[in-house]
C-alpha cells in the first residue's frame, strides 16, 4: 500500500491565484487530520472514495464528485479502501495556509 502526493503546486510559483495538491493513495483510513484554511478548498475526486468531515457534517465522496469546503471551516477526510483514492485539491490562494486543529 502506498500514499503519494503526485504534485503540490503553489500558484505564486506559476503566476496563478490558486494552489493545487494532486493526491493518490490506497491506504485505507489515510488522510489529513482536522484543519482549516482562510479560503475555500475544492476537492475533485477522480477515483475511489473518502469520508469527509466538513464542519458539523459528514459525507462520502466518490469518483466524479466535487466537494467545496467554505473558508474557515474545519475539515478532514479519510480514504475508504481498498480502492485507490485519487483527487485534485484546489486551494483558492496563491500559497498554502493551513491551521491544524488536531
Amino acid at each position: 500500500m502506498t500514499t503519494e502526493t503526485l504534485e503540490n503546486v503553489e500558484g505564486r510559483d506559476i503566476g496563478s491565484g490558486v494552489s493545487i495538491i494532486r493526491e493518490r493513495t490506497d491506504v485505507d483510513g489515510s488522510g489529513p487530520r482536522l484543519h482549516q484554511h482562510p479560503y475555500r478548498e475544492t476537492f475533485v475526486i477522480i477515483h475511489g472514495r473518502a469520508r469527509f468531515t466538513i464542519g458539523d457534517s459528514e459525507r462520502e465522496g466518490g469518483a466524479g464528485d466535487v466537494l467545496v469546503v467554505p473558508a474557515a471551516t474545519p475539515h478532514k477526510f479519510a480514504v475508504i479502501g481498498p480502492e485507490v483514492y485519487e483527487a485534485v485539491h484546489i486551494h483558492e490562494s496563491d500559497h498554502f495556509i493551513t491551521e491544524w486543529l488536531e
